[in-house]
């Protein structure tokens, strides 16, 4: 079918082209094959058949189906794809106009991102405390989220070799770009003590991987086992219900503001391509000061 064959034709663009990562390749086939497959549903033939009003309404049965439906950043996420397959096949001369490109997303509400305090920090670090393989492994992996504001797939994806000069790691985060972030004493601590006493441990149940964080039967740590990490200890820490995967990141970024970094250092550590994705945490942090102000204020109230 020609719309699927143009999709193949886009995934392979941004695959081999423009060097995305598999993980982003994956989240653009799983938006584009809904949309592939709505038209088709529509009798559409081809992406030369494609109207605006097809993409609106699109976007408005996603919204507003009965079995999930997708949320305003998720709508915007699928949109996003749309219009990244529509201006590549226009490129390709195989439509003569982008017909997505003035369709407005749909109004995301302000939401900022939830950071743990720093005692709720150490509480799940702590929660991760032991003298066991398993436990020296996971307070290493807490403690290096924690202290780099990396992704849990950048850290998992880490070799050994990339930590180096004692304190400085090098992440490869979104578009394979690089970057250096320095590694706090309380981290280097916890991952010395894993990389002498456990991670031999579990090297040698499994094939010969250069991997920093290694599994039980001796292979690299998923995303999802890592996951699970963090939702484990954050249940011993009783933070369940405040922890997700981004928590550690969150938390990283508005403990740097709220101890007076500047905002571009606190960009170039998380690796965001604009600082205005960066200045959402400034918002969490000037929350953070309006309420101390009307508590402490004697005229606030």
């Amino acid at each position: 079918m020609s719309l699927t064959r143009d999709l193949d034709q886009y995934l392979r663009h941004v695959s081999i082209e423009r060097g995305l990562s598999a993980n982003t390749v994956a989240a653009y086939r799983r938006d584009l094959t809904m949309y592939v497959e709505w038209l088709a549903s529509r009798s559409v033939p081809g992406i030369a058949g494609v109207e605006r009003d097809h993409v609106t309404e699109f976007l408005r049965d996603l919204g507003t189906r009965e079995d999930s439906p997708l949320t305003a950043s998720s709508l915007a996420r699928v949109l996003s794809s749309v219009r990244g397959m529509h201006r590549f096949l226009l490129d390709e001369g195989a439509v003569e106009a982008d017909v997505a490109h003035e369709v407005k997303p749909p109004k995301l509400p302000s939401r900022l991102p939830k950071a743990l305090t720093v005692d709720q920090v150490t509480a799940l670090l702590d929660a991760a405390s032991g003298d066991d393989p398993q436990s020296l492994r996971d307070r290493a992996l807490l403690e290096f989220l924690y202290a780099t504001g990396a992704r849990v797939s950048e850290v998992v994806s880490l070799n050994v070799d990339d930590v180096f000069d004692e304190d400085i790691v090098r992440l490869t985060g979104k578009g394979n770009k690089e970057r250096i972030v320095p590694v706090g004493s309380y981290a280097r601590t916890a991952l010395d003590s894993y990389l002498v006493r456990a991670r031999p441990v579990f090297s040698v149940r499994g094939v010969a991987t250069p991997a920093l964080f290694l599994g039980l039967r001796g292979q690299r740590v998923s995303r999802q086992n890592a996951w699970l990490i963090i939702r484990a200890a954050a249940e011993r820490a009783g933070l369940a219900a405040h922890v997700s995967p981004h928590t550690l990141r969150h938390s990283f970024a508005t403990h740097l503001l709220q101890g007076g970094a500047d905002v571009r250092v606190v960009q170039e550590l998380l690796g965001h391509s604009s600082v205005a994705t960066t200045q959402i945490y400034t918002l969490v942090t000037a929350d953070t000061l309006r309420d101390m102000y009307t508590t402490a204020h004697p005229r606030a109230r």
